[in-house]
């Protein structure tokens, strides 16, 4: 009785974990590159096309950064180690779509919006 409920206990568990995985993985898309300390933004979904790569070093934490002009991203990775908001506004309006990313290695394969901005937090 004990080892069923231990198998039980372990298969849930599994489960549990693969339903926490990056939904990439779910879909076999590979995951971009993205260096430590970068927060790099791609043009097309699942990571393809142009992609634009953004250092703490040249970035000034809680202002507005935005695209080039007539660009925006479609899929992100922050690895930048602080909370990076994305905007679909290019001025960082918060009356269009915006989302807050962790810093500690979130991949968005699929924005819900087109990303034309992005500010970066301090924590």
């Amino acid at each position: 009785m004990r080892t069923t409920a231990l198998a039980a206990t372990l298969t849930a568990t599994a489960l549990t974990a693969t339903a926490l995985l990056p939904q990439a993985a779910h879909a076999g898309v590979q995951l971009g590159s993205c260096a430590a300390g970068e927060l790099c933004l791609w043009q097309k979904p699942d990571f393809k096309g142009k992609r634009y790569a953004h250092e703490l070093a040249g970035t000034d934490i809680e202002s507005c950064v935005a695209l080039p002009p007539g660009t925006d991203a479609q899929s992100l990775a922050n690895r930048t180690g602080r909370p990076v908001t994305t905007y679909q506004s290019a001025e960082c309006a918060e009356t269009g779509e915006f989302d807050t990313y962790p810093g500690k290695g979130s991949w968005v394969p699929q924005s819900p919006y087109r990303v034309r901005a992005f500010k970066v937090w301090e924590s």
